[in-house]
């Protein structure tokens, strides 16, 4: 099988979002080779001040979110009258269709909270669906492998040393792979995947190699077609997985909304200051 090696890496930058989260961000809108991924946000503090405000009520359109978290709490929130509390080692998934209003706000945990938001299209066929939304606490996240060399499985599908691996997560808006690999220094990995996806990596602890390649901690990696991937971990490291079939189509994003048109995000607008949004 053809090995993926590294064609990009970019470094995720600070910034705030909500009610003054602090967070590092990777942006993505306008890069193919992310696709069907728009953001990575990362929110990592052991100040509360940095995140107390959280994310207040808030629309979205034409998006899928997944959030996940490592340490803390976040109870969820919205127009449907779903109440979801994630909590350390579970995900929230969210897709937004053609609308949802929802908030975020985290719940105290010792002070910590270490989490992530994916932001992922949808395909102009599915932008305009009812809005869905599922929690999955961590006992429901598919684990292979032990502690020293752990691979959490959140969606999707594939194959190591020949034994298929999953997420609880599938049959979503557009088919992906989101994973979570924690590992010691020394430890390595091998994974094969659809040859249709595109792969990019983003690690947020230690250090890894990628095909020889040695990345650091905030750093995203864009690796090249293939079927194999081969992780190594040079320091002790957690590095999340982000694979999926690619969208080809036009993005066009503005705030919350992400449609294929200028004309889809005006009506966008239009419908949530008219109160229509979610209907």
């Amino acid at each position: 099988m053809k090995l993926r090696t590294v064609t990009r890496v970019i470094q995720s930058h600070p910034s705030k979002d909500g009610d003054g989260v602090k967070i590092n961000r990777v942006h993505g809108f306008n890069d193919a080779k992310l696709s069907p991924f728009l953001m990575i946000d990362e929110l990592k503090s052991d100040n509360p001040n940095d995140y107390i405000g959280g994310f207040p009520p808030h629309p979205h359109r034409g998006i899928e979110t997944l959030t996940y978290m490592l340490k803390g709490h976040f109870q969820h929130r919205d127009h449907m009258g779903n109440v979801g509390e994630l909590s350390s080692g579970g995900a929230q998934w969210m897709s937004a269709g053609k609308g949802v209003i929802h908030s975020e706000m985290p719940i105290m945990n010792d002070g910590e909270l270490h989490g992530f938001q994916i932001w992922i299209n949808l395909p102009a066929a599915k932008k305009m669906l009812p809005a869905q939304y599922h929690d999955f606490q961590a006992p429901e996240i598919n684990e292979f492998g032990s502690a020293q060399n752990l691979l959490r499985m959140i969606s999707g599908n594939a194959i190591e040393n020949g034994e298929a691996i999953t997420g609880p997560l599938q049959n979503t808006g557009v088919e992906t792979l989101i994973a979570d690999w924690q590992a010691l220094a020394g430890e390595a990995r091998n994974i094969a995947m659809s040859s249709a996806y595109q792969v990019n990596l983003f690690v947020y602890k230690g250090s890894i190699e990628v095909a020889g390649k040695q990345i650091s901690q905030g750093h995203l990696v864009q690796l090249s077609e293939g079927e194999q991937l081969s992780l190594k971990a040079v320091k002790d490291s957690g590095v999340l997985i982000l694979a999926g079939l690619p969208i080809d189509e036009p993005v066009v994003h503005y705030g919350p909304f992400v449609m294929n048109s200028m004309d889809e995000i005006n009506q966008a607008i239009q419908d949530y200051q008219n109160g229509v949004l979610t209907e």
